[in-house]
């Protein structure tokens, strides 16, 4: 396999159906990788004897609510860091009840990989196929599908055959997902975890960890275009900085350097890059993800809320989005609603105008006519803006081209969005 640029991070997160083994298997990768504590160890070890296991139960090792601990499930994402020779990992475990489906969309938001697990005796079920569409809309190109508890089967290479074949029935039907590489494991025991298994010669493919090691992803970042949300105005006012402003916050997209013609959105103001500056000190050239300050030729009022953007290639200056939305509340979307929208550093109010469609996520067909989107359902939402909102397509830009949804009332976050190549630009005016 090319090894060209493994060194780099990989985020990766784990999704399946309740009780497939996600924990187990992330105990395992850690544990036969080396990377737990011996202190760690022992809590896992204490832990498992006073459940009464009858084992070290390595699912505790991510499952670190007591509410998880007792029931055996997984309820909130657990982040853990590892790293090998080849790569550095951050794993986010997700959970597989239906009703925490919002916390699966958290956690692989900002993965380029997800690791699909199946129970062997029972194949592809309704959660599977959910984590695997949500995977694909928040655009993770990568798929590790895992199918765990091959020990429970007896290794059957059959029963990994059918699941295998199921799940690329389904997942032909999928966009934006790039490879699917499946693996038999078992989690418990270790099988094709780390080390290669000595109860299925039948295969011949891949470890996990070898395939996480060595499978070559694309940067998640966008370089063609430039982007940079202001987070906030640097003023220190002091004696000896009392004329110095710079607007601060996270590069997300493109390289700028000094003297780079900007302009900023929605104020459609123009200038040039004076500097860029850090903490350690200036910088001949910035990008994704560093945070930095840029000084601007020309002293502009732009604060929290402008982007601003490189003139050569602009995000769509729009007040109607139509995006896909995952939403994570009991009290459904309903069009006429109202929410806050927070997009990157900035806040405004949107109103839902209508609903083009519901995914069903069993069968992907999208149902429409439908006027309300439930608890854990995903559709495709046109929404009216109260200011304009410079954005970009989800596919092109993770950052500007996603959002929430705030409930205003509770201040709560309900909804989760993607913003869709179809979100309409309005004809407004860049001054010069």
């Amino acid at each position: 396999m090319n090894l060209t640029g493994t060194s780099q991070l990989l985020r990766f997160s784990t999704v399946g159906s309740v009780d497939d083994g996600k924990s187990t298997l992330i105990g395992r990768l850690l544990y036969d990788s080396k990377e737990i504590f011996e202190d760690q160890l022992a809590a896992i070890e204490r832990a498992s004897l006073k459940r009464g296991d009858g084992y070290v139960n390595l699912a505790l090792l991510t499952d670190g609510l007591r509410a998880e601990r007792e029931q055996g499930i997984t309820i909130d994402v657990a982040y853990r860091y590892f790293a090998t020779p080849r790569r550095k990992f951050i794993i986010a475990d997700t959970p597989g009840h239906v009703q925490y489906t919002r916390n699966m969309v958290t956690g692989g938001s900002t993965a380029e990989l997800s690791v699909v697990l199946i129970d062997a005796r029972l194949g592809v079920v309704e959660q599977t196929r959910r984590h695997a569409v949500i995977a694909s809309l928040l655009g993770i190109p990568h798929l590790v599908v895992c199918v765990n508890k091959m020990d429970l089967v007896d290794w059957s290479e059959s029963a990994f055959a059918s699941a295998r074949a199921d799940f690329a029935a389904f997942a032909a039907g999928l966009s934006g997902v790039d490879e699917i590489t499946f693996i038999p494991v078992s989690a418990l025991q270790g099988d094709n975890v780390v080390a290669p298994s000595t109860h299925m010669p039948w295969y011949q493919g891949p470890t996990l960890l070898w395939h996480l090691e060595t499978v070559e992803v694309a940067d998640r970042f966008d370089w063609a275009r430039r982007r940079f949300p202001v987070q906030w105005v640097i003023r220190p006012m002091a004696a000896t900085h009392h004329d110095y402003r710079a607007a601060a916050g996270r590069v997300e997209g493109g390289t700028w350097r000094p003297g780079d013609e900007v302009l900023a959105l929605p104020s459609g103001l123009r200038t040039r890059v004076r500097s860029i500056e850090t903490y350690d000190g200036p910088l001949s050239v910035a990008y994704p993800p560093l945070s930095v300050a840029m000084t601007l030729e020309e002293p502009l009022d732009v604060g929290r809320g402008e982007m601003l953007v490189g003139p050569e290639d602009l995000p769509v200056l729009t007040r109607d989005l139509s995006a896909t939305i995952c939403w994570m509340t009991d009290q459904p979307l309903e069009i006429g609603r109202l929410y806050a929208l927070k997009h990157a550093t900035r806040t405004i109010r949107a109103v839902v105008d209508t609903i083009d469609h519901r995914i069903d996520v069993n069968t992907l067909e999208r149902i429409e006519g439908v006027t309300a989107l439930g608890l854990n359902e995903i559709g495709l939402v046109n929404l009216r803006l109260s200011a304009p909102l410079a954005v970009d397509s989800y596919r092109e830009n993770r950052t500007t081209g996603s959002f929430i949804l705030i409930d205003e009332a509770t201040n709560g976050t309900v909804g989760a969005g993607m913003i869709d190549d179809r979100t309409r630009q309005q004809e407004l005016v860049y001054q010069i």
